[in-house]
């Protein structure tokens, strides 16, 4: 019975455990550590994503918007960042809307902001979750930044909202997909997602295809600022190994 209520209200496997317990039942799901033996071919799933996808950039967030993983060429995002918001945990969620982070640097934070906050929201509104509604209390009081100037309008022919960031001289934009694992039985496997950012127009596209992953690894972001979930580990000299 509690199973099918479970199915029947679409509970995630935390929420699942919950219900079990406050009917005096042992939990079904187990809730290892990322870096538990366990999930060792998790973590490494995860991590040939990661490379697979160079050179665009692609990240993994746990449920709260932390950041536990990202390949190389995520470091274009963090560039120009402060320093206090790459000290770990990393939420990707402050990183972006923070004026200290990426937020002078988008060119359409006028319609970006409103989008992630209103994910966030809705999380915050299915999950009844403490801790979320406090970072979208907390996102929600940033003081917002004069929007760049708007370099196109938007038109029939985009097929989502592009995130652009100014890069320099020249302008960047993205389109992303989350993935998450779609048969998991642990608690921590079930809020994994994984982000990955595709070009979102052909200049986009030739920029990060002729650089590649080589410039953005100079780029790469503090290896303390991630939970290396390939487990790979950082060598005697400090650097990162993606």
């Amino acid at each position: 019975m509690i199973g099918q209520l479970s199915d029947a209200l679409a509970l995630t496997l935390r929420d699942r455990n919950r219900f079990l317990l406050s009917a005096g039942y042992a939990p079904v799901y187990s809730h290892d550590e990322l870096e538990a033996p366990q999930l060792e071919l998790v973590r490494a799933a995860v991590r040939r994503i990661l490379t697979a996808h160079e050179p665009y950039p692609a990240i993994v967030i746990d449920r709260y918007h932390n950041l536990l993983d990202a390949n190389a060429s995520s470091a274009l995002f963090t560039k120009d960042c402060a320093s206090w918001l790459l000290a770990p945990p990393v939420n990707v969620l402050r990183l972006t809307l923070h004026p200290d982070g990426m937020a002078p640097r988008f060119i359409n934070l006028s319609e970006w902001r409103p989008h992630l906050l209103g994910r966030l929201r809705r999380e915050v509104e299915t999950s009844g979750d403490s801790e979320l509604n406090a970072l979208y209390n907390e996102l929600k009081a940033y003081p917002v930044l004069n929007p760049l100037p708007e370099s196109r309008q938007r038109s029939a022919a985009d097929i989502c909202m592009p995130m652009r960031l100014r890069d320099g001289q020249r302008e960047l934009a993205f389109y992303s997909t989350i993935a998450t694992f779609g048969t998991p039985f642990d608690v921590t496997v079930s809020e994994l997602a994984i982000e990955s950012f595709f070009p979102a127009d052909t200049a986009t596209a030739h920029a990060l295809n002729t650089e590649g992953a080589r410039h953005h690894r100079a780029l790469e972001m503090p290896a303390s600022a991630r939970r290396h979930v390939g487990g790979h580990r950082d060598d005697e000299h400090g650097e990162g190994r993606p």
